[in-house]
């Protein structure tokens, strides 16, 4: 591996980051909006889940008292 200045560096730094395409504020606010809904959907999907587990396992439970 080269070895590189510390002033090589940062202009490699400058030039990469003028790379970057970075995103509107529509697709920011977008993206955010959709990571909202689904985040909302897979909570109560894995609440349903771990209701419907828990049923079981108190229905299971309930027989053995018995």
């Amino acid at each position: 591996m080269a070895k590189v200045t510390p002033g090589e560096f940062f202009r490699q730094v400058r030039v990469e980051g003028s790379k970057v395409v970075w995103p509107t504020r529509r697709e920011t606010v977008t993206t955010g909006i959709m990571v909202a809904i689904m985040t909302s959907i897979l909570a109560i999907f894995f609440f349903g889940v771990d209701a419907m587990f828990s049923a079981i396992v108190q229905f299971l439970l309930g027989l053995l008292a018995k």
